[in-house]
């Protein structure tokens, strides 16, 4: 197998020493990646630390071109970005081709946008601007379920700003991120861009470490406590995007027919491997019965396969702990509910569960009140929707939900009621480069993506002019 190298200061790295990347369709190898060392972390700051310097000046229009280029080497590699991205992460091939596409599009976003001087006051007395400079060196660490989108996510933004970039994707998804810095490496200045690759143990040095500015993490909410607390002794800049329980409300006049098939793409999508899925379904007593019989015959009815295979809705769970950890909440599920779809796990090589749905179970289990992270889905009975509003906010986690009504207008109005950074009306997930996708409660610190995102990768600088010195006291 080729080894896939780390990038530092430029040069594509075999460190001799390596990590084997599994296939979850298989349980076998499909590739090999350069682990990185401390002194390879302490390299890739260094070259990070010192490319800034002349990367903050760098004009705009430049960055956006050379932003413009890396976003047409994506389109040029969609192809083995996302047969690779499907052979490591486990996801059906059409799910990888939008996860290239996405990548794509939010790399062009970040090759036009611009982020105006703002004026707070401009009078015949003072003049008052807002700037936004360049923190320095951003250590991003990268999570399993989107390894090339998040990414581009964090690597675009932070670029654009004028900051320089330490990648580290998770030890189980390195390689389409690690090609992706191949394909990209000459594009930008030597520096630039470093991408290191471990088997978890650089993370905690990455977050403390003196020369690194902000700190970019997507993952757990454990995790990102542990980021937080090594990210202090320096006060670095943070953003978390962390764990998510997002609920799901149902109100009594939405149709089922009409809704449910985006309700279950919205809760299996990716193999429920999704931050902002739906978690929680919370459906109105009148119409209970029929959702819970339709998803059910929508999760029967799903193919479950290897992402190479045509036809193939739903891969495997990305890894073995995932996996397992997935089957303990299902197994809670059959305990304190009824299972309708899925619960089984297929005879045959693979990390494979298929879509698992559960009627009659309530908050105080497992499987309701903590993120599964997988392909099972709870579906709750309420009778008064301000009991469904305050259940579904009593989680700690508070990152997205949705609400579902043939009245937009009605469903607006319960949305305003959920404490979630994001919430949606008669849709679940949809994103865009332009949109800030913000998080509140454990869920995360800070904003990704959108205008507000960018701006957590700067910081602000106030310039005051007073016009006349001569009348300055």
């Amino acid at each position: 197998m080729i080894c896939h190298k780390i990038l530092i200061n430029g040069e594509l790295i075999d460190t001799g020493d390596h990590l084997s990347v599994i296939n979850p369709a298989t349980e076998k190898g499909f590739a090999i990646v350069a682990r990185a060392s401390l002194q390879d972390l302490e390299a890739a700051v260094a070259a990070a630390s010192k490319a800034f310097q002349s990367w903050r000046s760098v004009l705009l229009e430049e960055r956006w071109a050379q932003l413009a280029e890396m976003a047409d080497l994506i389109l040029e590699n969609r192809e083995i970005l996302a047969r690779t991205l499907t052979q490591e992460q486990g996801k059906s091939l059409a799910e990888s081709f939008g996860e290239v596409d996405l990548a794509e599009q939010f790399c062009r976003y970040c090759a036009s946008v611009e982020i105006p001087v703002e004026i707070v006051q401009n009078d015949s007395i003072q003049k008052v601007e807002i700037h936004r400079k360049p923190l320095g060196v951003v250590a991003a660490i990268i999570p399993w379920n989107y390894p090339l989108l998040v990414a581009v996510w964090k690597l675009a933004p932070a670029l654009l700003m004028g900051n320089t970039v330490v990648l580290k994707p998770a030890p189980t998804t390195p390689v389409t991120t690690l090609l992706l810095g191949k394909i990209i490496r000459e594009v930008f200045p030597v520096g630039v861009i470093n991408i290191i690759a471990d088997n978890n143990e650089l993370g905690a040095a990455l977050s403390r470490h003196p020369d690194v500015a902000k700190v970019s993490f997507t993952g757990s909410t454990a995790t990102g406590k542990q980021v937080m607390a090594g990210a202090a002794s320096t006060l670095k800049r943070l953003t978390l995007e962390l764990g998510g329980n997002d609920a799901a409300i149902v109100l009594d006049d939405a149709i089922p027919k009409q809704i449910a098939a985006s309700i279950f793409e919205a809760s299996f999508e990716n193999s429920g491997q999704v931050c902002n899925s739906i978690k929680r379904l919370y459906v109105h007593e009148s119409i209970y019965d029929e959702m819970c019989a339709r998803l059910a015959a929508l999760a029967k009815t799903a193919i479950i396969g290897n992402g190479l295979e045509a036809g193939t809705q739903f891969g495997p769970l990305q890894n073995k702990l995932q996996f397992d950890k997935v089957v303990t909440y299902i197994e809670d599920g059959r305990k304190h509910g009824k299972i309708i779809a899925g619960g089984y796990i297929p005879d045959r090589p693979g990390y494979f569960i298929p879509p698992t749905v559960v009627r009659d179970i309530s908050e105080g289990t497992r499987l309701v009140d903590e993120e599964p992270f997988g392909p099972v889905l709870p579906v709750i009975k309420y009778t008064d929707v301000d009991d469904a509003v305050s259940r579904a906010n009593a989680s700690k986690f508070a990152l997205s939900a949705s609400v579902w009504s043939s009245n937009t207008e009605r469903a607006w109005a319960v949305a305003l009621n959920l404490d979630s950074g994001t919430v949606w009306v008669n849709t679940h997930g949809a994103v865009g480069a332009h949109i800030p996708f913000p998080a509140n409660k454990e869920s995360g610190i800070g904003v990704e993506r959108g205008v507000a995102g960018l701006q957590e990768l700067s910081a602000m600088q106030v310039v005051f002019t007073h016009k006349n010195p001569a009348q300055v006291p």
